[in-house]
């Protein structure tokens, strides 16, 4: 018999609805949950085990008396489809966490890449609902980035979901020492369309990014900020420059003897060792 019950249900509006899957112990709970946020084509799946099959962060939390809450982007994966997906705002995933937030009580945020933006956002906007911020290299505030014009490279445009290639993925995901290579087809086979229009907003195309008009609300939420050496898109310099902007903490896992880690860190080898940094942190700050 597992060690935990398992539960599904839906938050939000339809056709905006998220898919929530709910870990919870049998026994010996902490008193607070975790929120797991996916980033871009990826679903919740991407925390409950790893594509060589071992053990994900989802079951690792629960084991360890986390109530862990595992979502699927509304558009995303088993919340179904909505008819404007691919300028679907990024403000849909925030309501739905938001929802989900003021179901369960206040909770401890993990958030991976694009969902960084969803956890600021939500804390900026509810505060007591968000008792900590776990960042794995996560998107910054538009306050941090320049805009974007609308004809440049780096824009998408909104007429159709983004596809992730295989070869954008090769370099930009699964290009770590840690990531386990010879399961790269079950991975890609795992990657889900992404809404353009949150796309852009996450790289502030027109300025349309989401800004922090009160980053002091987030001073007195725990922070952690988590990036690898080998993520392409999250450099050292722009992670800890996040991490400073909300007077968090910021980990480089080079200098916990834990190198070679990429953007996917809750899939690669040494993840439960990156949970156990973040639980410890968790703990010291009394959650």
């Amino acid at each position: 018999m597992n060690s935990y019950t398992e539960t599904e249900f839906l938050v939000g509006d339809i056709p905006y609805q998220m898919f929530i899957q709910c870990y919870r112990p049998r026994k010996d709970r902490n008193s607070v949950p975790i929120v797991l946020l996916h980033g871009a084509f990826h679903t919740g799946s991407c925390f409950v085990k790893t594509p060589d099959n071992r053990q994900g962060w989802a079951v690792y939390l629960t084991e360890q008396g986390w109530e862990t809450y595992i979502v699927d982007w509304p558009g995303h994966g088993r919340s179904g489809c909505v008819p404007d997906f691919p300028t679907m705002p990024y403000q849909r995933v925030i309501d739905a966490t938001v929802a989900l937030l003021q179901q369960i009580g206040p909770a401890v945020i993990l958030t991976h890449s694009m969902s960084g933006v969803v956890g600021w956002q939500a804390a900026q906007t509810h505060p007591k609902l968000v008792k900590a911020i776990v960042g794995i290299a996560p998107g910054p505030p538009a306050n941090l980035l320049p805009a974007i014009a609308k004809d440049s490279q780096e824009a998408f445009l909104e007429d159709r979901p983004r596809i992730q290639s295989r070869e954008e993925t090769k370099k930009y995901f699964t290009n770590s020492d840690n990531f386990p290579q010879e399961v790269f087809e079950n991975y890609f086979c795992s990657l889900v369309p992404e809404s353009a229009r949150i796309s852009n907003q996450r790289r502030n195309v027109e300025g349309q990014g989401l800004y922090i008009s009160h980053p002091q609300v987030l001073f007195d939420i725990p922070i952690l900020v988590i990036t690898g050496d080998q993520d392409p898109r999250h450099s050292r310099e722009v992670d800890a420059e996040t991490a400073k902007y909300f007077r968090g903490d910021f980990v480089w896992l080079p200098e916990v003897g834990l190198p070679g880690h990429g953007h996917l860190q809750m899939l690669e080898h040494g993840n439960l060792a990156i949970a156990d940094l973040f639980i410890n942190w968790l703990k010291s700050k009394g959650l």
